[in-house]
């Protein structure tokens, strides 16, 4: 009886960490471990550690750890535990192919030789873009939970962090583009 009402306590909290995270995360634990095991050997020998890697739960307790305690880091501090500096990924776009690698205090992405950063500044609580040795200030992090988004054409805006703000935000710029174009 004891076991039954610990294994219960036990469900109620996993349930309600993933519920109240809202974060599906990027797993980076998890996948880590398959890309480890898919680079191993051949496929035969790829199987084989597959399957000791899931008789021993080595792939059960990533996932668990990934899904419970990591993505919710993620999720509340902005940032992955896991993920290091230094570390690069390849990224399909609608616009061809990027990479994109992580620096101390934003990231650096990579298309066609050209290069840009995107950096946030912890004092200022700002993100900037800097490209061909130019800075421009992107978005402020405000207190009261609302986002100073800089408008292109030099103007700024006040947006909450929802999908109200994002829409609004997305209108602002669309059509500043729209007429700088003109």
């Amino acid at each position: 009886m004891k076991r039954s009402k610990m294994s219960i306590a036990f469900a109620m909290i996993l349930s309600g960490s993933i519920m109240f995270s809202s974060c599906v995360g990027s797993f980076t634990l998890f996948n880590k471990l398959v890309s480890w095991n898919q680079n191993v050997s051949d496929k035969f020998v790829n199987e084989v550690v597959f399957l000791a890697l899931n008789i021993v739960p080595v792939y059960g307790v990533c996932y668990l750890a990934d899904a419970v305690v990591i993505n919710s880091i993620e999720f509340w501090t902005g940032s992955n535990p896991m993920a290091k500096v230094g570390d690069v990924k390849k990224v399909k776009g609608e616009n061809g192919n990027y990479t994109v690698e992580r620096l101390k205090s934003g990231y650096s992405i990579t298309k066609d030789g050209k290069s840009m950063e995107l950096l946030f500044n912890e004092e200022s609580q700002t993100w900037s873009v800097v490209s061909e040795g130019v800075t421009k200030d992107l978005m402020k992090m405000k207190k009261d939970g609302t986002v100073q988004l800089y408008l292109p054409n030099g103007g700024s805006m006040n947006v909450t962090l929802d999908a109200q703000g994002l829409v609004a935000a997305r209108q602002a710029t669309m059509s500043n583009a729209y007429f700088a174009a003109r």
